[in-house]
């Protein structure tokens, strides 16, 4: 590699946002290749169907124009319309292809451990050759490493979830999606605030010590990540409270997926302690919300729940309808039927 793109590398790593660190990193592999089009992928599991959620794009000669990509599973193309891109998933290893005369594409693992988390597709007019790749490679290592180091600062250290400190930048992230998306007037469904409460955690803690409080705060973050979309975000709010943004989702789905959530924790057998409830209140995210106030619409309906019998989910919105809490300032109303 000349001094031109280690010096590029050098500023990729600059970026502490993943956004960023995406679309530098491509924009860097489009120079070094000389290619037509770079883009990563993260791969997404959904329902049994692995499908593609495009984090950065870049062609050469076109604009690119700041991306909000959609959250919506449904409208992510599925890994198995792309055969090269499934081989490539399925051995590991590149595959490059000549989809149609004068054109070259190449599709890259990104793995994670053992298993391929995203793919690199890169086209261009000619075949990679090995000494490309090679330094492809190199470079998609220090992209994992850099991601890594964000990952130390973003991530909960015991359950794996996003902190509370990530939720503030990413809830901005979603409110800009929904902005545009309402100016547009494509607002086709709605996202969602979830606030969980593991029930009589402090009895836990008193009863068992603090070791296997710690083991079910675990178990309750694994069983929910089981639950929920590839594209949701699920945090770690601090001590036995989770945060569950659920983006492109109707009432009925909202519903459905926070009760399985309830049912499946309810109905595992958790080392030593037995059975554990969590409480669940919930809001629609507006786009007018700030991170604060969407929280707190949730929050009032978690305390609901917790003062009606724990382990049951309820939402602001249907409570505030039926007169049982006080509407807050912020959001918007909603027409629920």
């Amino acid at each position: 590699m000349n001094n031109v793109i280690l010096n590029s590398i050098a500023d990729t790593t600059t970026h502490r946002d993943r956004d960023g660190v995406h679309g530098a990193f491509v924009e860097l592999l489009l120079n070094f290749l000389n290619a037509e089009s770079v883009a990563i992928y993260r791969l997404i599991h959904d329902g049994g169907v692995t499908r593609l959620l495009n984090y950065a794009e870049v062609s050469r000669g076109k604009m690119q124009a700041p991306r909000v990509p959609s959250k919506d599973p449904t409208a992510l193309q599925a890994l198995g319309e792309f055969p090269e891109w499934e081989l490539c998933v399925r051995r590991h290893q590149i595959v490059q292809y000549t989809p149609r005369a004068g054109v070259v594409c190449a599709v890259l693992p990104i793995e994670a451990e053992r298993d391929v988390v995203g793919l690199l597709f890169i086209k261009g007019r000619a075949r990679l050759r090995s000494r490309a790749v090679e330094h492809v490679n190199a470079i998609l290592r220090i992209l994992k490493n850099h991601l890594a180091l964000l990952d130390y600062g973003e991530l909960d250290t015991l359950t794996g979830m996003l902190n509370r400190k990530t939720y503030e930048a990413s809830f901005e992230k979603l409110r800009q999606r929904l902005r545009l998306a309402d100016a547009a007037r494509n607002l086709k469904e709605p996202s969602w605030l979830g606030l969980v409460d593991i029930d009589k955690f402090k009895c836990i803690n008193d009863s068992y010590g603090h070791l296997f409080g710690d083991e079910v705060l675990l178990l309750v973050s694994q069983l929910m990540k089981t639950c929920f979309r590839g594209t949701d975000q699920l945090f770690r709010f601090g001590g036995e409270e989770f945060v569950i943004v659920l983006d492109h989702a109707t009432i009925e789905g909202v519903e459905v997926a926070f009760d399985r959530l309830r049912e499946t924790i309810a109905t595992f057998e958790f080392p030593q302690v037995g059975r554990v409830t969590i409480s669940l209140g919930y809001s629609q995210i507006y786009p007018t919300d700030s991170p604060s106030t969407c929280v707190e619409r949730a929050d009032a309906a978690l305390y609901y729940a917790k003062h009606h019998g724990r382990n049951n989910i309820r939402s602001y919105e249907v409570l505030v309808a039926a007169g049982e809490l006080s509407a807050k300032d912020g959001g918007e109303n909603v027409e629920l039927f």
